[in-house]
C-alpha cells in the first residue's frame, strides 16, 4: 500500500534513491531551520522551500544530482519541480526519515 502511495505522489522507490546516492547526490532538506534542527538526514543541507528558487543557480553549480526531502513529501515535491525546471537532476524522496534510513 505504501509503495502505491509513493508512486501516486511521484516519489521514487528505494532502488532509485540508492542509485542517486551512488552517483554522489546532494541531499537537500527543504523544511524550516527549526524543523531541520529537530532531526535530519546525515550530510543533508538545509535550504528551506522558500529559498529554493533563489538558490537554484548555486545548486546547479554543484553539478550533482539532488535528493530532496521534507516532512511528508509535499514541499520537497514542489522543490523538485522547481529544480527540474532549471535543468537540475532532482528527485523527491518524501519524508526526511526515508533519506536518513537510506544514508544509515
Amino acid at each position: 500500500m505504501f509503495g502505491f502511495l509513493k508512486k501516486l505522489m511521484g516519489m521514487p522507490n528505494d532502488e532509485v534513491l540508492q542509485q542517486y546516492k551512488e552517483k554522489g547526490a546532494v541531499i537537500i532538506d527543504v523544511r524550516t531551520p527549526a524543523e531541520y534542527k529537530g532531526g535530519h538526514p546525515k550530510k543533508a543541507q538545509n535550504i528551506p522551500l522558500q529559498n529554493i528558487q533563489r538558490e537554484a543557480d548555486k545548486i546547479k553549480k554543484m553539478n550533482k544530482p539532488v535528493i530532496l526531502c521534507c516532512a511528508s513529501g509535499a514541499r520537497s515535491g514542489q522543490a523538485t519541480s522547481i529544480l527540474k525546471s532549471k535543468g537540475i537532476d532532482a528527485v523527491n524522496a518524501g519524508a526526511w526519515q526515508n533519506v536518513a534510513n537510506l544514508m544509515a
